[in-house]
Formats: C-alpha cells, sequence, structure tokens
C-alpha cells in the first residue's frame, strides 16, 4: 500500500502523445519527451540513472520508500533539467505487493495523460550478505522480497499496462554479477537476482508478441549507500573474497546501463569480469550488439574462471578454523575441545 505520495515539482506540461520507445539506437539523437520510470530511484544506481536521464531530457518519475531521501533526490533531479517543460516527479511506495506496484505506476501515469511510461527500470532492491545457516524463515523470504518480488511486482503491472494501452515500451531488470555465479555469504540475495534473470529471459520472448523490448543489466560491486550498509554487516570472509574487486560508481554504472540499453543488448555488463561470467553462462541468450566483446571475454572466461574459482575454494576451505570459532560465539554449535 502507499504510504504518501512524496511533493513533487513540475514545470510546463509534457505532452499527452508520447512516442513509443526511448532509449533509442546510439546513431539516433535521444529524445526529450519521453517518460522513464524508475523503482529505487532516491539512491545509488536508481538516483544516478535519474539524473543521467533527465540530462538527457526525459520526464522521469522515481519511486522509493523514504520521503526525505526522495525530497533530496527530486533537488537533484531538479538541479539537472534541461527543458523547461520536463515533467520530473517523486513517489513514496512501498513496492513489496502487486497492488502497490500497480497503484504506484498508475498514480505515475497521471501526468501523461495516463498514458504508461516509455521505458521503466526495475533498480529497486536491497542485499543482505549473510552464512546461510543464521537463517529462519522470515529472512530467507525477506531475502526474496527485496530482490526478486520488488521487481517482478512492478514489471507485471508494466507489462500488462503496456499490452492493455497497446503501447510499444522497454523494461529495464537489474540483476548482479551475483545473478551469473553466487559465492559464500551471498545466500539471501543471489537467489533472488538469478530468479530476475530467469524472469527477464522469459519475458524477452514472450513480450516479442506486442513489441515490448526487454533488457537486464547485471553489474558488479558498486560504491553506493547500499554498499555502505553491507559492509557494516558483511562476514570478513566475503570481504576478503571481494577485496581484489575495484567496483564502480552509481554514475559510472548508471552510464553503462544506458549504453547498453541505447545500443539493444539485452544481457549488459559494463565490466571485463562481468563480462567474462556473462559470455561463460550465457545460455540461449541473443548475442550483445559487439562481437569483440563475446568473443574474446568468452575465450578467457572459458580459460581462467575454473582457475580462479579454485583459488576461491582454497580461501574457503582455509577459514574452516576460524569460522568454527565465529559460529560458537554466536551459540550456533557448541565448542570444540
Amino acid at each position: 500500500m502507499p504510504i504518501t505520495i512524496a511533493a513533487y515539482r513540475v514545470r510546463g506540461d509534457s505532452s499527452p502523445d508520447l512516442p513509443g520507445h526511448i532509449l533509442t539506437d546510439l546513431s539516433q539523437p535521444q529524445p526529450l519527451s519521453r517518460h522513464c520510470y524508475i523503482t529505487g530511484g532516491s539512491a545509488g544506481l536508481g538516483l544516478a540513472l535519474a539524473i543521467l536521464l533527465t540530462k538527457q531530457g526525459a520526464d522521469v518519475s522515481i519511486v522509493a520508500r523514504n520521503e526525505e531521501q526522495l525530497e533530496k533526490a527530486l533537488a537533484q533531479m531538479e538541479a539537472a533539467r534541461v527543458n523547461p517543460n520536463q515533467v520530473l516527479r517523486a513517489y513514496s511506495y512501498e513496492l513489496n505487493s502487486a497492488s502497490a506496484a500497480r497503484d504506484s505506476l498508475e498514480v505515475a501515469c497521471v501526468p501523461h495523460g495516463g498514458q504508461c511510461p516509455d521505458a521503466v527500470f526495475l533498480c529497486a532492491g536491497k542485499a543482505t550478505p549473510a552464512f546461510f545457516i543464521e537463517q529462519d524463515e522470515e529472512t530467507m523470504r525477506k531475502g526474496m522480497d527485496s530482490t526478486y518480488w520488488v521487481a517482478a511486482w512492478s514489471a507485471l503491472a508494466a507489462s500488462q499496462r503496456l499490452v492493455r494501452d497497446h503501447r510499444k515500451g522497454k523494461i529495464v531488470f537489474v540483476s548482479s554479477v551475483l545473478g551469473y555465479m553466487s559465492m559464500v555469504g551471498w545466500s539471501l540475495y543471489s537467489p533472488g537476482k538469478f530468479a530476475i534473470r530467469g524472469l527477464a529471459e522469459s519475458l524477452r520472448q514472450e513480450l516479442l508478441l506486442y513489441s515490448i523490448d526487454v533488457h537486464i543489466y547485471f553489474p558488479g560491486t558498486m560504491f553506493s549507500p547500499g554498499y555502505e550498509e553491507e559492509n557494516k554487516i558483511k562476514p570478513k570472509l566475503v570481504r576478503e573474497l571481494e577485496g581484489t574487486d575495484e567496483g564502480v560508481t552509481p554514475e559510472k554504472a548508471a552510464e553503462g546501463l544506458y549504453i547498453g540499453v541505447r545500443r539493444g543488448d539485452f544481457h549488459i555488463t559494463d565490466t571485463l569480469l562481468c563480462d567474462f561470467f556473462r559470455t561463460n553462462t550465457r545460455g540461449s541468450t541473443p548475442y550483445n550488439k559487439n562481437l569483440l566483446k563475446d568473443v574474446i571475454p568468452g575465450l578467457v572466461g572459458w580459460v581462467g574462471l575454473p582457475i580462479w574459482r579454485r583459488g576461491v575454494d582454497a580461501t574457503v576451505v582455509a577459514h574452516r578454523k576460524e569460522h568454527a570459532e565465529y559460529l560458537t560465539s554466536k551459540g550456533l554449535i557448541p565448542a570444540q575441545t
């Protein structure tokens, strides 16, 4: 259910006759009168993407839970506007149910003549690193709610609305490199990101029936506010395994996502590490437009990933004694004598 609708500012009116596509091929000029809808738009990747699209002249609606963060995000979007007629709005909704996702989308359609957004970016989500044996039913269900369902409900609402209105459009999912492979400590997060991949791959083909494009982005480590929260609870072993991952800023990730969508890629990756996993776990998904980013990383990953995996396994095994001490301190196993 909605909490409230956050304050929103409008300068001018948008045309009710919005074109059907946004983020077309890179060779085409970016249209200014397209409506982009971004979940998780108050911070991190979602906010960076909202600002980037605002600078490109798009009408942008962001959705998140925290009203205070939404107000600050909207102020940053206003500072980035390039056209006095752009419609920039923020809405406070919990997107953890089908009804809430539908209500949020419907409200965002109102300033645009009731028409569905041209592009829906599903950036909302949360990562909770932890060991699997520490979990219970509640935490495991929350893990799927905050990774898979928060995206699936909005995707369902957008798909139904686009089809009902006979409109073309784009639905863009955000998974993770942990949607290609997984590691110790991510049992609450990775399953949902794998599930998002499965949903996106199903919808990519199904929505061809309606000329709706589907994309899915697989970022690696991103230095966002969410990442800072993760590190407060992240197990030592997980931090050690992440030690060599340089990571990117939300702004850099938003740029990679934006370019991938405009280029027409289905699976979007923008780092070499993610390219390795994409090309070696692609299944039957379409090749990207840049074949060099498919062929070369595929060959390198085919050789290098097994070596990398053995190194990770060795690091995990080396932590057995320390991990046993950790479990004892938590009261999960009796002290060994």
